[in-house]
């Protein structure tokens, strides 16, 4: 989904001459403190020996004029000529100066924002000067002009507000360049918990030790001096973090690959349940059944197959079952014992040391990520659930996945994604369908994409024939996943060629009916059939995406479940830009209000977070739709911001 800045407050003309890094181009007679930026800077000026250590550029506070002499003596292309290795590490050095520099006058602005909105109906606290709290409107304000989601910038208004009330030190330090601004955050983050007072000597003990000091060492000198000045609060802290703070993130990893994790768990828990892990590890590796696996890949296995109660006995013979299908015929040498000379060696320590964890933001922003439950706004139509499902089967969390058509009827390569994941690899997205649809949970749908991925068309998949018990959603792996799959295709692909589509060798067809058209205007009726044999109809219907045809208007202020579908399907996620809150776990929102003669139409519903809900209502905000699907966001200072419809991978 989309969005861009409006109303004079995009990315502006192109840059004038000067701006960027120097031009090659013949050198004027200019005397160094005169150069201009963007000009090239001969080998022989000696300006880069200002940056060895002592030297005038090494020394003095970071500044834009500092910033302009770097860029200067980076020379065409940030190439450094005529610079040392030792002059170009100073020039690093200072670069991470200004970097912070820029930090701190980025927070400095939003204090100034902050002290600007010290409005009568805003309680605060003592720090009459630097208003606390702030409201919501400010924080949406700052997500949208940063880019960013509304957890991070409350993060960053209340690190502003932090820093200048309570750690001034702190504040000075990444002023000047000697602390970055993740370090600073470290500190802050560290002390939220003391007095003020308490704070105040904390950063004392620790103000003269900073520089030069690692993220994770900074981190440790700020632990360590909140406990001594408040030996109690450890144990209050860790109590509050476990009641209050215990989650359980997954995120995609670069490679592709999954991360699951839990943060501020019970410490006692957490040990007991490590040990479990690397108790399963061991017992795998006894087996001899995971021939090469190093204890890593064991305690990851160990890890996954507990949380999905996979018992040790059946993972150990599933294991052996496929090394007895994929050894070649003859004789073969027996796996090495365990102990035995020839096996992998174990030289892995777990994996306990720095920077085996994620990065600091890996969990996700606060408040916006998608909790996998239930919430306002959540109905949706029947989708085909095979009777005789258990209420519990029933309820289970579904993940959900956008998987294209093309990949699993084999007519194309193309990728997928899952909201709570990320993209999904082509292998990965038929690895997942093929495992979704082993899970009687599963709900399937289909949606038709135009040339921009954006959804024109949607049916959802309702079973043929009652389900019968060898007939249910099967497959052979060893943990089934409940999902919502929405298949996409292209309107392209739809329409040519005629035939099925289908292809050798693939367990999924989707083939039109030629007994059911549909009505008129509609994408057609079609059979999707699974790997596991159940058919299902899918009749494919608008939807209301650039135009509407208020076929499923309401005229009551709650809309019917059809057309909350609709338009879940389309916006995908909450409308406000920043936010990635799921359409299903957001509200359904009038833009112009059903009081003042809004429609509950799709023409005038948008999907918003409950928090953003909040914010278009609050004073000096405004949604309007200005095409079904578009929605334009105008900010209490005046600025536009334009959401557009999800576009699908298809």
């Amino acid at each position: 989904m989309g969005w861009r800045s409006e109303a004079g407050h995009g990315a502006g003309d192109e840059p004038g001459p000067g701006f960027g890094p120097p031009r090659h181009g013949p050198h004027h007679d200019a005397e160094p403190d005169d150069v201009a930026p963007g000009a090239d800077v001969p080998p022989h000026d000696g300006r880069a020996t200002g940056f060895t250590p002592g030297g005038e550029w090494s020394t003095c506070p970071p500044s834009a004029e500092l910033a302009r002499v770097l860029e200067s003596v980076s020379g065409a292309d940030w190439r450094c000529p005529g610079a040392t290795d030792d002059e170009m590490v100073g020039m690093a050095r200072r670069w991470a100066a200004i970097e912070s520099w820029a930090g701190a006058g980025k927070l400095r602005v939003i204090r100034e924002l902050i002290r600007r909105e010290d409005k009568p109906w805003l309680p605060t606290d003592q720090h009459v000067d630097l208003p606390n709290p702030w409201s919501e409107s400010l924080t949406h304000e700052l997500a949208l002009a940063l880019a960013t989601s509304a957890g991070s910038a409350d993060q960053m208004a209340w690190l502003a507000w932090e820093l200048d009330r309570r750690l001034p030190g702190i504040d000075a330090l990444l002023l000047d360049g000697t602390l970055g601004y993740g370090k600073a955050k470290a500190v802050a983050e560290a002390f939220k918990h003391l007095s003020d007072t308490d704070a105040a000597h904390a950063e004392a003990l620790i103000l003269g030790r900073l520089a030069g000091k690692t993220h994770l060492q900074v981190m440790r000198l700020a632990a360590m001096a909140a406990s001594k000045v408040d030996p109690d609060g450890d144990e209050r802290r860790r109590k509050d973090a476990e009641k209050q703070y215990a989650r359980v993130r997954l995120w995609r990893e670069q490679s592709g690959a999954a991360a699951l994790a839990g943060f501020d768990l019970p410490t006692d828990q957490a040990l007991a349940a490590h040990a479990s892990v690397a108790a399963r590890a061991e017992q795998y590796k006894a087996s001899g059944a995971f021939p090469g696996e190093k204890m890593d890949q064991l305690r990851a296995m160990g890890y996954l197959d507990l949380l999905n109660e996979i018992t040790a006995e059946t993972r150990i013979a599933d294991a052996r079952a496929k090394a007895s299908a994929d050894a070649p015929a003859g004789p073969t040498q027996p796996a090495p014992a365990p102990d035995a000379p020839g096996g992998a060696p174990d030289d892995d320590c777990g994996g306990d040391g720095p920077g085996n964890g994620p990065s600091p933001d890996a969990s996700g922003d606060p408040g916006d990520s998608d909790p996998g439950g239930g919430g306002p706004g959540g109905g949706e139509p029947d989708h085909g659930q095979p009777p005789g499902l258990s209420p519990r089967a029933a309820a289970q969390p579904r993940t959900d996945l956008v998987i294209p058509l093309a990949t699993l009827l084999g007519l194309g390569n193309r990728p997928g994604e899952s909201h709570q994941f990320g993209p999904l690899d082509p292998a990965l997205c038929r690895d997942l369908a093929a495992i979704a649809a082993g899970s009687p949970a599963t709900r399937l749908c289909v949606t038709v994409t135009d040339h921009d991925g954006i959804a024109i068309g949607h049916g959802c998949a309702r079973r043929r024939q009652p389900a019968r018990q060898a007939d249910q959603f099967t497959h052979q792996n060893l943990a089934a996943l409940p999902a919502r799959v929405n298949l996409t295709i292209a309107l392209t692909d739809l329409k040519s060629p005629a035939e099925p589509r289908t292809s050798r060798g693939s367990p999924w067809t989707f083939t039109p009916r030629t007994d059911d058209l549909g009505p008129s205007g509609s994408y057609g009726t079609w059979t999707l059939t699974i790997p596991s044999g159940p058919e299902f109809t899918v009749r494919l219907e608008p939807v209301p995406t650039f135009e509407c045809d208020h076929a499923h208007e309401s005229h009551a202020y709650q809309p019917n479940d059809t057309l909350r579908h609709l338009v879940e399907v389309r916006d995908g996620n909450c409308t406000f830009p920043p936010c990635t809150r799921h359409a299903r776990h957001s509200d359904f929102e009038h833009a112009t209000p059903y009081d003042k003669g809004g429609r509950t139409c799709a023409c005038n519903a948008g999907a918003r977070s409950r928090k953003c809900h909040r914010i278009k209502q609050s004073r000096g905000w405004n949604v309007t739709q200005p095409k079904p699907g578009f929605h334009q966001w105008t900010t209490p200072t005046g600025r536009t911001y334009t959401q557009e419809p999800k576009r699908y991978p298809a």
